[in-house]
């Protein structure tokens, strides 16, 4: 029974659970944050350029409330995360990149890392960690074409060997005390692994077959060890061993759409999945607005040195040098460049709402609302 002057409110469940979450949410410690990030992508698949991971640190301890998104951490956005209370920046663009021989007020990208220390926020940066995962910025951006099935242009590999070792080294013994010499002298090198025998027939006669696993280092003394025997060494087996490749993962996609559509469409289709009004266009050698685009391949950011060579009826990027675009062109591959960041930066909400599920709500996830590419059309 209400009370006189009172009345019901209905509140959608939705609405309950999301009162929930913010209720439940507690703070969690920055290690326990990058080790969290760090699970969620592998830094193991960044490029080996690249400078990723944990940039900026507080002396511990530091506790996260608020973690900030942002594409380009610029000044102006350094300042919107300190007015918004962040703990921790998440930068997808990594603001230390070139390393820095001091920290003073002098250069913009050393006060951002003053100004960090001073209001105790960290820098977090994933790039090209991003670029690769299957669920990153690259399978974000195939979303702006419409239905399609896509693969990695370049695809990662495992950050480990299936086995021990990098090289197989396989080759026969006829002769059972040699090959206990044999085995006797490559128990005593270092960094062997998987050592096996097992019995052969080899031009009808009988014989051991022995396998190793080895590194770099250790192929040099085991073939200087069997280089001894003229016989072994002419039987000798030697295999460099492949990292294996990770599904879905790597660098650009090449998409592949369930129906063709005109180039006009796919541009408008690109145009409302950024939010952009305009975008830059080279159409390629015989083609017009009209012409069917049924593989496109792409990169978020700059992706000349991903895209080139590639076989498809459209590039999509965010910029591309200009020699890179009258090859393609001429080969009639049309070009469509929406400047460096508008390819990156919309991922930021999709990703918020990854986070905060893979951190299970502990803590606030917020995208800036500063950050934004430096080209403007005027």
């Amino acid at each position: 029974m209400l009370l006189p002057g009172t009345h019901r409110v209905r509140w959608p469940l939705r609405c309950i659970r999301s009162w929930g979450r913010l209720f439940s949410r507690s703070l969690m410690d920055l290690r326990e944050v990058v080790s969290a990030l760090n699970d969620f992508a592998s830094l193991s698949l960044a490029e080996s350029w690249d400078n990723v991971g944990l940039l900026v640190e507080p002396s511990p301890p530091h506790t996260v409330n608020t973690l900030f998104l942002t594409n380009d951490l610029t000044e102006e956005v350094m300042e919107e995360a300190v007015q918004k209370k962040a703990d921790l920046i998440l930068s997808y663009h990594p603001p230390i990149f070139t390393p820095l021989k001091r920290v003073t007020w002098k250069t913009w990208k050393e006060r951002l890392v003053v100004r960090a220390l001073e209001h105790r926020i960290g820098i977090y940066s994933p790039h090209t960690v991003y670029d690769a995962i299957p669920h990153g910025v690259n399978n974000w951006l195939t979303k702006g074409l419409g239905a399609c099935t896509s693969v990695p242009l370049h695809p990662s590999t495992a950050p480990h060997y299936p086995a021990e070792g990098t090289h197989h080294v396989e080759f026969c013994v006829d002769n059972t005390e040699h090959l206990d010499k044999v085995l006797s002298k490559i128990k005593d090198l270092k960094e062997i692994s998987c050592l096996a025998t097992l019995p052969a027939r080899v031009e009808g006669e009988e014989q051991t077959r022995v396998s190793l696993n080895c590194s770099q280092k250790a192929l040099l003394e085991v073939v200087a060890l069997l280089s001894q025997n003229s016989l072994l060494y002419h039987k000798t087996e030697i295999l460099l061993l492949q990292k294996p490749l990770l599904p879905h993962t790597g660098m650009g996609r090449l998409c592949t759409l369930s129906e063709p559509v005109s180039l006009s469409d796919i541009i408008a289709r690109i145009k409302s999945h950024l939010k952009l009004p305009h975008i830059r266009l080279a159409m390629g050698m015989g083609k017009t607005l009209e012409s069917p685009v049924k593989k496109a391949a792409l990169c978020a950011g700059s992706g000349s040195s991903i895209l080139k060579g590639t076989e498809a009826d459209l590039y999509l990027t965010g910029e591309m040098s200009h020699h890179d675009v009258l090859d393609a062109v001429a080969n009639g591959i049309s070009v469509v460049l929406c400047e460096h960041s508008n390819t990156e930066r919309g991922f930021l909400s999709e990703l918020r709402d990854m986070l905060a599920s893979h951190l299970h709500y502990k803590i606030n996830i917020i995208v800036s609302e500063k950050d934004r590419d430096p080209l403007q059309v005027a």
